[in-house]
């Protein structure tokens, strides 16, 4: 596809030897984050490591102790700090030190510690998640400036929900529990993101197939 190749020379420009760069991509649930993240690593044939948010996930026994377990997705049902915590780190890599970084396993439903290592002498790492343009405390002032470029991914409405819905029966919840889940939950955090578009350096639109600079 070539706006993933777009991308991907945008993201090996990037990527200067001696410095390590983090590139975000963001957009509402569905959107396909994690499919153009994987898209643009692979591209760049192990100079780029993915390190997605959603390894931020709050375990479900605390959402319960919270309870919030019913909006699980929400911003408040992540550990933001515990994540701009790792994005410092990343940034500042140490010689001879791997980072080791937490991960999403779907079928769990659970964040996964230590599964995704991250070299010292990676110079690109790509973090995609919902909330990376949020313009709410604690991801605009601890989250955003830790990101050297954020890139939103859109897509139709519709196609983001076939996709959630399809994704929820995959792991174990019926159609009808799958769209009451999506319509009620997912596509409010959709909307609280929206905004963040304006906020993007480069706006992905999969419809078109087309890579747009916001500045």
């Amino acid at each position: 596809m070539a706006y993933v190749e777009e991308l991907a020379a945008r993201a090996r420009a990037l990527a200067a030897p001696g410095a390590r760069r983090v590139i975000g991509i963001a957009g509402p649930p569905g959107a396909g984050k994690s499919t153009l993240a994987a898209a643009v690593v692979e591209a760049l044939d192990g100079a780029a490591v993915p390190v997605p948010m959603d390894g931020f996930h709050l375990a479900d026994a605390e959402l319960h102790r919270l309870g919030r377990a019913d909006r699980k997705g929400a911003p408040d049902t992540f550990d933001a700090y515990g994540y701009a915590a790792l994005l410092r780190r990343l940034r500042e890599p140490r010689p001879g030190e791997t980072v080791y970084a937490p991960a999403f396993e779907r079928e769990l439903e659970q964040p996964l510690a230590g599964a995704l290592a991250v070299p010292p002498d990676a110079p690109l790492v790509v973090t995609e998640g919902n909330y990376l343009l949020l313009d709410e405390p604690p991801w605009r002032d601890a989250v955003r400036p830790l990101l050297d470029e954020v890139w939103w991914v859109a897509v139709d409405g519709p196609t983001r929900v076939s996709r959630l819905v399809a994704r929820h029966v995959r792991f174990g919840r019926t159609p009808a529990e799958a769209r009451a889940w999506v319509l009620r939950s997912d596509e409010a955090n959709a909307r609280r993101v929206a905004s963040g578009r304006a906020r993007a350096d480069v706006v992905v639109d999969l419809d078109a197939g087309s890579v747009r600079e916001r500045r």
